[in-house]
């Protein structure tokens, strides 16, 4: 191998878009611009984003409908329950959760000094460690 056989890569050296040339530049009558409308026109530079006059989707907002949300609630809440045996139901009649159907999770912020059977949708690795530390049981609804 020496330097008079070195070549680039397939694709690696493409020649730059020349538009505005004329049918035979593969660029064609319109020059990638299409038939009509505002891109078409001479002049023209709209915003990164712009819809045409609508409110762009990045000043509107987005909101997923298919998203599932949690009810927080730390391990320093749980501790100042008096039951042993924690569900939803009893963070609500407590309090600490809100509405009804609304799906809980356990964070592990906060120490237990007691055993506690807990039942939730979903808990923190922490949560479920210093449960079971404490003597404790993790149970997934």
């Amino acid at each position: 191998m020496n330097l008079s056989t070195l070549k680039a890569p397939k694709k690696a050296n493409s020649n730059k878009k020349r538009v505005g040339r004329g049918m035979g530049s593969g660029m064609g009558k319109t020059s990638t611009r299409g038939h009509k409308g505002q891109g078409s026109r001479s002049g023209s530079s709209m915003m990164r984003g712009f819809e045409g006059g609508q409110m762009p989707l990045h000043q509107r907002g987005f909101t997923n409908i298919f998203k599932t949300e949690y009810e927080v609630v730390n391990l320093e809440r749980l501790a100042t329950i008096e039951e042993s045996a924690i569900t939803p139901d009893v963070l609500r009649k407590a309090g600490i959760v809100n509405g009804r159907g609304t799906l809980v999770k356990v964070l592990g912020h906060g120490e237990l000094s007691k055993a506690l059977t807990v039942s939730a949708h979903k808990f923190s690795k922490s949560a479920q460690e210093k449960i079971e530390k404490a003597g404790g049981k993790v149970t997934v609804l």
